[in-house]
């Protein structure tokens, strides 16, 4: 027991280091670019987007090296199941969330094709170390092509963004990068320790471990950042968190592992194929109606999506608590609640659909 409680107290470590070290990264990487003289918008799309999910980057490879596939993978496709219905939906319900014509074009199809892809190369039970250099590879062109494609002056280097540079030390902004990577290092491997040891203790998989408690403590950053800005009022920014961090997830963290796992390939269960990544996969395309909903996220669809995860949740844990009742739990929810989403979906972009030709109509 005093061992249990030694994990609990390693996890909850870990995840307040995790979020100390990207903290820290993102902020050493931000005064580091802003001497160096990088536009604030090629920032933002780039090592902000980075430190949000270093967590999930060092906490995956991290698994990988101790010999845990399972946990590296279960980490990337939970958190994000984790970011589109938790960060989504929590923002949404503080602050309807208005939703850019950038991101129903180009950057959600993006994700969802990204995401079709990953179970696709995982369908096989791996991820081969070939898929992990194509996943690497559209990720510097997905980076080139969103700078390019900016509407804004990101040549351009702002004046005040030149003389505010004065006042960074490079000494300082080199500590925070050094101390921010330290962070994250040690962070996580006290959450892989505390997780792998509860999972063994309770006689959960570690695949359930990392698909809730480790994808939600490294989705923490996500979370908190999304949040802020939409108390803020920058709505559009806790959306792009939520899409960037996303993909970043499958582009990066899982093809960084796929390299890193070689000839072996990465290994992936096949519970996670047929159930979670298509799960994941899923999600991505339901918020395709909800974003169209002129053009933002309203609080009840804040509600819809913090429910999903909450039956998310209890069908990954229920086996282990009640095992009893779960073919009951299962049943209502593919006869009851995955047809009445299906129908509210189907509602959602059928309404869509007319006004969009409706606009047109009126245009000619």
């Amino acid at each position: 027991m005093q061992s249990f409680l030694l994990s609990i107290v390693e996890l909850l470590v870990g995840i307040g280091l995790l979020f100390g070290g990207g903290e820290l990264f993102v902020q050493g990487s931000v005064a580091l670019a802003t001497i160096l003289g990088i536009p604030q918008l090629v920032i933002g799309l780039t090592i902000v987007s980075l430190g949000t999910s270093a967590p999930e980057l060092f906490v995956s490879l991290n698994s990988l090296l101790q010999g845990s596939d399972d946990l590296a993978v279960s980490n990337v496709i939970g958190s994000n199941i984790f970011n589109i219905l938790v960060v989504l939906g929590s923002s949404a319900i503080i602050l309807p969330l208005k939703v850019e014509s950038r991101l129903i074009r180009r950057d959600v199809p993006l994700l969802l094709a990204i995401s079709a892809a990953v179970w696709g190369m995982a369908s096989a039970g791996q991820v081969t170390w070939q898929s992990g250099i194509a996943l690497l590879i559209a990720l510097l062109i997905n980076t080139a092509w969103e700078i390019r494609t900016v509407k804004e002056e990101a040549r351009t280097i702002d004046r005040s963004q030149l003389n505010s540079a004065k006042s960074y030390k490079f000494l300082n902004t080199f500590a925070k990068l050094i101390i921010g990577i330290a962070l994250l290092t040690f962070g996580s491997n006290l959450l892989v320790n505390g997780a792998s040891y509860i999972a063994i203790y309770l006689g959960v998989s570690e695949v359930v471990v990392g698909l809730t408690i480790v994808s939600a403590g490294t989705s923490m950053p996500e979370l908190i950042t999304s949040l802020v800005a939409t108390i803020r009022g920058k709505t559009d920014m806790a959306i792009g968190n939520v899409v960037g961090s996303s993909l970043l997830n499958q582009l990066l963290v899982l093809g960084s592992c796929a390299v890193v796992s070689g000839n072996k390939g990465l290994e992936v269960e096949s519970i996670l194929i047929q159930k979670d990544i298509p799960i994941m996969v899923l999600s991505t395309l339901a918020c395709m109606p909800i974003f169209w909903t002129k053009g933002k996220i309203s609080r009840f669809e804040g509600v819809l999506l913090l429910g999903a995860y909450l039956i998310y949740l209890i069908d990954q844990l229920i086996p282990y608590t009640y095992p009893g009742i779960y073919n009951y739990f299962r049943i209502a929810v593919i006869f009851y609640i995955m047809p009445l989403t299906l129908i509210v979906i189907t509602i959602k972009s059928a309404k869509y659909y007319n006004s969009f030709n409706g606009s047109n109509k009126n245009l000619t």
